[in-house]
Order: structure tokens, then C-alpha cells, then sequence
């Protein structure tokens, strides 16, 4: 049974920080990260990592957020600088494992709010 458990939403002002963090079980993933989704916009991915630490990021949060992994421990972590009212959104924790035919079965946290005021 895999579950993924977020935790660390909240409110922050802007241009401070936040770090999100996410328990996986169930699984040895393939890729790991973290997507967002905003009031009346479509879910977007924010920073994906994999197993062997190669990382991916929207170009928005480039420089801000870090994302990271221990794959001992099955979670992975964004560390969110300099956040901006923009960031403000539902982020939701992510993971896949890549199967033999290419597919990808795919799975999803609950989602934590995370509210930069101005």
C-alpha cells in the first residue's frame, strides 16, 4: 500500500521561507517531487528528483526552491526561499515507478496550502 504524507504548509510572508516534506512508503520510487496547483489555474510541476539525485525545476522557482531526497528514509523535501505571493497554492507531493513497458504508475499526497502574504 503506498501513501505519501505531507506536511509543513502554512502561511509566510512574502520573502520568507518555508520547507515542505513528504513520508513515502509502500515503494522504491523512480521519481519524486513536488507539484502545485492555485485557485482557478492548472496543477504544475515545481521540482521532481530521482533516484540517482538529478533534479528538475520550474523555471519560476529557479534559484528559490531546492529540492531534496533520502532515499534511506523514502522521503523528499523542498526548501522554499524568497517566496512570493505567486508561490501561494496547494502543493501536492509526488511519486512514480517507471515499469518495464515504460509506463508509470503514479501517485499522489493529500496536498498542504502554502499562503505568501504580501
Amino acid at each position: 500500500q503506498v501513501q505519501l504524507v505531507e506536511s509543513g504548509g502554512g502561511f509566510v510572508q512574502a520573502g520568507g521561507s518555508q520547507r515542505l516534506s513528504c513520508a513515502a512508503s509502500g515503494s522504491i520510487f523512480t521519481v519524486m517531487g513536488w507539484y502545485r496547483q492555485a485557485p482557478g489555474k492548472q496543477r504544475e510541476l515545481v521540482a521532481t528528483i530521482t533516484t540517482d539525485g538529478s533534479t528538475n525545476y520550474l523555471d519560476s522557482v529557479k534559484g528559490r526552491f531546492t529540492i531534496s531526497r533520502d532515499n534511506a528514509k523514502n522521503t523528499v523535501a523542498l526548501q522554499m526561499n524568497s517566496l512570493k505571493p505567486e508561490d501561494t497554492a496547494v502543493y501536492y507531493c509526488y511519486a512514480d515507478v517507471l515499469r518495464s513497458d515504460a509506463t508509470r504508475d503514479q501517485y499522489w499526497g493529500q496536498g498542504t496550502q502554502v499562503t505568501v502574504s504580501s
